[in-house]
């Protein structure tokens, strides 16, 4: 159980890192993107497509740019990651 969370929170670790490149070198390709987290090409096209997904990122001809309105989305992120934290922090006072 344990392994499959890690697992999960590298893809969402992964995920953020990219955003992050995006944020600070937009518009940006994916090779830079790969170039500036240390990601592998494949792994950063495949988050690239995730943010997109998620409405977080938009491609464009020079590469990935923020959304339109992604303010609101960053602060949805970091309340959300919060939440998380705690509930991580919950489940530790499960008596296993």
């Amino acid at each position: 159980m344990i392994q499959r969370l890690a697992r999960q929170l590298a893809k969402e670790e992964r995920d953020l890192r990219v955003l992050e490149a995006v944020i600070e070198h937009q518009p940006i390709g994916i090779t830079r993107v790969a170039t500036e987290t240390g990601i592998d090409e494949h792994k950063a096209r495949y988050s690239l497509r995730m943010l997109e997904d998620d409405g977080l990122i938009e491609p464009t001809p020079d590469g990935a740019v923020t959304a339109e309105g992604f303010e609101t989305h960053a602060t949805e992120i970091n309340e959300g990651l919060d939440g998380l934290i705690e509930r991580m922090e919950s489940l530790k006072e499960i008596d296993l």
